[in-house]
């Protein structure tokens, strides 16, 4: 087609389409077949608004016209599009071409792709079919390796390697031989606890020569354990690093007897207990006796409050002599410095005898106590390390806690010493903190019982103090001297030391026996008082007593309130009462008026009036002797008052109230008619207040 057109037709040629289609008219399109007008005029109707169709329209006999005028417009455009397309002709037919050519070479392709298709599916077979046969060749690898990986237990597990049997009979227990052990212990296992290897018949083999060899290392570890305990034996042998540097290492042939040969685990573990008690004992045992060379003793049964420290005579006098450390019975002094030292490492007694050094029985006592506690916090934990086990330890220190009893029931009924006893109490209580503190409930109960055993002693020795205050005997305490008394110095002393060492703690009975004592020492220092024959005497006396009292529980802190507030009344009261006696022995008188008529007024009583002439004597009477009085009276308290200060205080009270008392008397002869005449005998209160400051000075 493409060559009939190239053949028909030239470059330089003209296509004349007017020529080869024709006119075309408007009828003769009309007159065509195919060409319908029904609902022609409907569509008319319906475009008749329509903008375009309205303007044809009326155009009327002109329609044909433009329908003609339009037929040929399109014609031309028709024409005209025709012509492009020939002009295009040559470039159709290259692409023609290359159509088909593409066409050729891509029919050639589906042919090989068909190909590669069909091969490719031929592929996936053959690989489906090597992935399901690597599929169960793996399973069947798993498969045996798992049957491998336990049969090669199994044997690993069952077999007894030659050199395992040289080690377990010929070796030295060492770290080798115990990981040996190890691995014994784990094939004795295996043969008694899986129920499979009980029926093989590969133990029927084995199981003998295991059995053999179990009999042997448990023979040879006992030797050997039994060997390292005969050390423990040795004298001067530090026990506790032996443990920790020697024993601890060999835990695990302990850990075998106690797994695969019960019976020797007991003799090993029998053996340890009776070589332990009784080395324990006897260290103990020593120390103590040690201990006792380093004694001093505080007090004994005679070192009470209440007993006379002047020696007896006569038929039936005792042989009793006063100690040396007498202070120490009733002073806590340095003592408390022993609390303070609680944790402190134990004494070493012959460093102690060489420098000859004597210690409060307290300072022994926790001593030997602080030895104990750390003995058995070590010999608890090693127990417990090397043999798991915590009961055995009580069964070890039966003996040493027997040693302990034996030693206490000796010292305790001879102890006298109240503060010493009360030390003790505090040390335990102390200790029990610091056990606990350790997480060691080794000690718990001794030290309870310890605690127990104190309390009793304690409350005895207390009463014993008690009752030799309200059985003394007043005759042979009583000394012709107002100042502090002895038994009074006792026992504010005593007191004081006991209220510092309940401050923390707060006993409530202890309160209430001291309480008790107060009690006996107020009725037998009044009793001391009244053998004096002058009543003066008898206040200076407890004045002083009192004035002591206070100065000593003051020391004790603020936990000695309640009793310190009872002395201080007693010393408030008795000093009112010594001030009133001191004015009345140097101005008698002149209180008896004060007292009697000085608040009257001088004309209420016309029958006995106030008169000039009585009032005249007393006041130049103390206008003559005022200040001489006040100098014997400030000598008098320095005499009679053992402190001082409280000496200068009750001297001011009274020139106090003596300027009370004669500012009295100014005012009421003030109030006397005529009483102005003495104006010239009275002393002036700035006068009396001079004297006043000029005693206050040295106060």
């Amino acid at each position: 087609m493409a060559d009939v057109a190239s053949n028909t037709m030239s470059p330089s040629s003209q296509f004349d389409l007017g020529a080869f289609v024709g006119d075309l008219t408007i009828e003769e399109d009309l007159n065509g077949d195919d060409i319908s007008l029904d609902g022609l005029q409907q569509e008319l109707e319906e475009c008749k608004n329509d903008e375009v169709v309205a303007n044809i329209l009326s155009k009327g006999p002109k329609l044909r016209d433009y329908t003609k005028g339009v037929e040929n417009d399109l014609r031309k455009v028709e024409l005209d599009s025709i012509q492009d397309y020939i002009k295009e002709s040559d470039n159709l037919v290259s692409l023609h071409d290359q159509i088909h050519d593409c066409d050729n070479i891509l029919s050639h392709m589906e042919t090989l792709l068909s190909g590669f298709q069909a091969e490719i599916g031929s592929i996936s077979s053959d690989i489906k079919i090597l992935q399901e046969k690597s599929m169960d060749m793996g399973l069947r690898l798993k498969n045996r390796k798992v049957a491998e990986s336990k049969l090669a237990k199994f044997v690993e597990d069952i077999i007894i390697p030659p050199r395992m049997v040289d080690i377990l009979v010929d070796g030295e227990v060492n770290e080798e031989y115990m990981r040996t052990l190890e691995i014994l212990s784990k094939k004795l296992k295996f043969v008694e606890v899986d129920t499979m290897v009980k029926a093989s018949k590969a133990l029927k083999d084995v199981q003998p020569e295991l059995e053999k060899l179990r009999q042997k290392a448990v023979s040879k570890v006992f030797d050997f354990i039994v060997q390292k305990l005969y050390a423990l034996r040795k004298p001067k042998t530090n026990i506790q690093i032996l443990q920790q540097s020697v024993l601890l290492k060999y835990k695990y042939v302990v850990n075998f007897l106690k797994e695969h040969g019960k019976e020797v685990y007991n003799e090993v573990r029998a053996a340890y207990i009776d070589t332990m008690n009784k080395v324990l004992s006897a260290h103990f045992r020593a120390y103590i006796q040690a201990l006792e060379k380093l004694q001093l003793d505080i007090a004994t049964s005679y070192d009470l409050i209440g007993v006379e420290t002047r020696s007896n005579s006569g038929l039936f006098a005792t042989a009793w002599q006063p100690l040396k450390n007498r202070s120490a019975v009733f002073a806590l002094g340095d003592r408390i410095n022993i609390l303070k030292e609680i944790d402190e490492p134990a004494l070493i007694p012959h460093i102690a005898e060489a420098s000859s050094m004597k210690y409060p029985y307290e300072v022994l006592f926790r001593s030997l106590q602080k030895l104990l506690m750390d003995t058995a916090t070590s010999e608890y934990n090693f127990c417990e390390d090397f043999y798991g086990e915590q009961h055995m330890f009580y069964e070890i220190f039966s003996g040493p806690f027997g040693v302990m009893d034996e030693h206490f029931n000796t010292i305790l009924p001879n102890c006298y010493d109240a503060i010493g006893l009360m030390l003790m109490i505090r040390i335990i209580h102390q200790h029990q903190l610091i056990m606990s503190r350790r997480r060691i409930p080794c000690l718990d109960s001794y030290l309870d019982k310890v605690n127990i055993s104190l309390w009793p002693r304690f409350k005895m020795v207390f009463d014993m103090h008690l009752n030799s205050l309200r059985n003394a005997n007043v005759k042979t305490l009583w000394e012709d001297d107002v100042h502090p008394h002895y038994v009074m110095r006792r026992y504010a002393e005593f007191t004081a030391s006991l209220i510092h060492l309940n401050s923390e703690f707060g006993d409530g009975q202890l309160e209430l026996n001291l309480e008790r004592l107060r009690m006996a020492i107020d009725d037998l220092l009044i009793k001391l008082a009244k053998n004096f024959t002058k009543p003066k005497l008898q206040t200076v006396f407890l004045i002083n007593n009192y004035d002591m009292t206070i100065a000593v529980l003051k020391e004790a802190g603020p936990e000695a309130g309640k009793i310190q507030m009872h002395f201080e009344e007693l010393l408030k009261s008795n000093t009112a009462l010594f001030v009133e006696e001191l004015l009345q022995e140097h101005f008698n008188d002149l209180i008896k008026f004060v007292k009697a008529k000085a608040s009257e007024d001088p004309t209420s009583s016309p029958d006995k009036p106030i008169t000039v002439a009585e009032v005249e004597p007393l006041v130049k009477d103390f206008a003559s002797r005022w200040k001489a009085a006040i100098e014997l009276m400030h000598k008098d308290v320095i005499t009679s008052f053992s402190n001082f200060l409280c000496g200068m205080e009750i001297l001011r009270a009274a020139l106090t109230q003596l300027l009370l008392y004669y500012t009295r008397l100014s005012d009421s002869i003030k109030r006397i008619p005529g009483g102005s005449a003495l104006n010239k005998d009275l002393v002036s209160i700035s006068s009396i207040m001079y004297e006043i400051r000029k005693y206050s000075r040295t106060f």
